[in-house]
């Protein structure tokens, strides 16, 4: 007896390599997972990248369920399901079914595989909607070509809109201190900082290490420290767009930059994640930061770096020399960042004095690879998370999770140049960091927009 309203959905290899537990994802309605995808997840599991480890997660997966039916799955396997709904069930489509293609179109390919199955599927149960999903961007319009329904696997998404993306800032409204001074409270504490009490509705949509500040008016530019129901405490933020408050011979720019400086140099925040365009800063003043709190502070000994190797043009195949060598290519946009913090620095000394203070910065800045981060644990170290864009939302809670006591985490990088295949901005584990730790209290989060770079990159970034 079919289900009413159920759907039949037939999951391409790209989906389960995304997501191993895609299988579980689709309510009470059936999933099929045809031989020709199986081939494809055997031929794919071995190696060490996150691509064949998901793959044998998948494998495990499956012949769990297999056991649990005791190897009869001729009906079909249930799959588990909430209380409130319907189980759906997974069935091994053996079959390599070929509709009838338009002339150009090869059989044989699993692609087109894909294809005829939904088609045989929907013919056969005319009761049920059959739907291919599939992250191959191209397979669907070749299914809507052919009148197949075809959907992309959304389940990963983190937000609707990227646009919905928490900013780490809000506005307050021009009557803000009219509406909330009546009941407003204010000290210092024993280190000059000034606090505010808010009473009012606004606070229940704060989130902790939130930024406030005004564009009309006196300016104001205050970080929520406490929420507590309708009542927040607010701290008027420290200014490091004055010469007396560099970081490592730094002062920030814009507004932006000044919020992102008072998230990197607070020892109470563990993790930070800043977003922008190519341009922002977002890398100097993280290292600029990390340099001074290393170097000066001594809350950390070391800093670490490290990103996914994704190249952006053809590849070049394997480099030689250590794990640093291999990955100095890669750092680009660190070794152009340091020279920058070098020349500021050591700007007084004679030649021979910078060389010796370049020599100690680099010492200090241990590059890793993403490959070989699983296990580890770091102490007292300023991790540095170079174009995190590009990480999937399994690597990133892979790399937050290597840090240790004492620890901090920077997430940087630009949601717009994904280069990762089957990522979005709606996907990215970047994204789902920020959307996920807007909740703590020890996290912070900053969208840079300004470009500080040169007025050639800003325009260049407006207009191409």
């Amino acid at each position: 007896m079919e289900r009413s309203g159920s759907k039949s959905f037939v999951i391409d290899t790209n989906v389960v390599m995304h997501d191993p537990t895609a299988i579980f994802r689709f309510a009470e309605h059936d999933v099929y997972l045809p031989i020709v995808v199986l081939e494809e997840l055997d031929r794919a599991k071995r190696g060490l990248s996150e691509v064949a480890r998901n793959v044998r997660h998948v494998s495990r997966l499956l012949d769990e369920l297999v056991a649990k039916a005791n190897g009869d799955i001729s009906g079909g396997i249930r799959l588990p399901a909430r209380p409130d709904q319907q189980p759906g069930n997974l069935f091994f489509y053996m079959d390599a079914v070929r509709s009838p293609l338009p002339n150009g179109m090869a059989p044989d390919t699993t692609d087109n595989i894909l294809l005829g199955i939904t088609h045989d599927l929907a013919k056969h149960h005319p009761d049920k909607q059959a739907v291919l999903v599939t992250k191959d961007i191209t397979l669907r319009i070749k299914a809507h070509a052919l009148g197949i329904a075809a959907e992309d696997y959304t389940n990963d998404r983190v937000l609707d809109d990227a646009n919905l993306l928490y900013r780490g800032m809000e506005t307050l409204e021009d009557d803000f201190w009219e509406k909330y001074g009546e009941n407003l409270a204010s000290w210092q504490d024993d280190h000059g900082r000034t606090f505010y009490e808010v009473t009012g509705p606004s606070p229940s949509s704060w989130h902790h290490n939130q930024f406030l500040y005004t564009d009309s008016g006196t300016p104001f530019e205050a970080v929520i420290r406490k929420i507590d129901g309708n009542k927040a405490n607010i701290e008027v933020v420290k200014d490091y767009t004055t010469e007396k408050n560099k970081v490592w011979g730094i002062s920030a720019r814009n507004r932006e930059q000044n919020f992102a400086l008072n998230l990197l140099m607070d020892p109470d925040i563990d993790f930070v994640s800043l977003l922008g365009h190519a341009g922002t800063g977002k890398t100097l003043l993280t290292l600029a930061a990390a340099l001074t709190q290393t170097l000066e502070h001594k809350y950390y000994t070391e800093i670490i770096v490290t990103r996914i190797t994704v190249p952006v043009g053809d590849d070049i195949g394997y480099l030689p020399g250590t794990e640093r060598e291999k990955m100095e290519p890669w750092m680009g946009a660190l070794e152009d960042n340091l020279d920058v913090l070098h020349n500021m620095e050591g700007s007084e000394h004679n030649s021979w004095g910078r060389a010796a203070t370049y020599d100690l910065l680099r010492s200090r800045i241990r590059i890793k690879s993403l490959n070989f981060m699983r296990g580890r644990t770091f102490l007292n170290k300023f991790i540095i998370i170079d174009e995190a864009q590009n990480l999937s939302p399994h690597q990133i809670k892979t790399l937050i999770t290597r840090a240790g006591p004492g620890s901090k985490v920077v997430c940087l990088g630009n949601i717009a140049q994904i280069d990762t295949p089957y990522l979005t901005e709606t996907t990215s584990g970047l994204t789902y960091a920020v959307d996920r730790f807007k909740y703590w209290e020890h996290s912070g989060h900053i969208t840079l927009h300004r470009g500080e770079r040169s007025r050639l990159a800003d325009y260049a970034n407006e207009i191409l």
